[in-house]
């Protein structure tokens, strides 16, 4: 499932705003805003979540799930998987 921060790196590895995939996905702005404002998974109809993706795979942005390896040989970004700290240590503090 895409969430809302897939969608909003997939835009920024894009350079376009909301305005440009609303109009790549034929969609309304609204929609889009919607979509990228979710907590979490992406909120909206079936229809609208498949345009988008469609217009995000034209456009050359490769979605990436959750523990599936990525074969392409493009530019792209990834979260790691979150690691907890040790207990009574710091995140990323030395």
């Amino acid at each position: 499932m895409l969430t809302a921060s897939q969608l909003r790196a997939a835009r920024a590895l894009l350079g376009i705003d909301q305005k440009t995939l609303a109009e790549m996905a034929e969609l309304s702005l609204p929609t889009i805003q919607r979509m990228e404002s979710s907590p979490d998974n992406l909120r909206g109809s079936a229809a609208s979540l498949i345009r988008v993706v469609e217009a995000l795979d034209r456009a050359g942005v490769e979605l990436i799930a959750e523990g599936v390896p990525s074969y392409g040989s493009g530019r792209g970004v990834r979260l790691k998987a979150a690691q907890v700290a040790p207990s009574g240590q710091g995140g990323n503090q030395p």
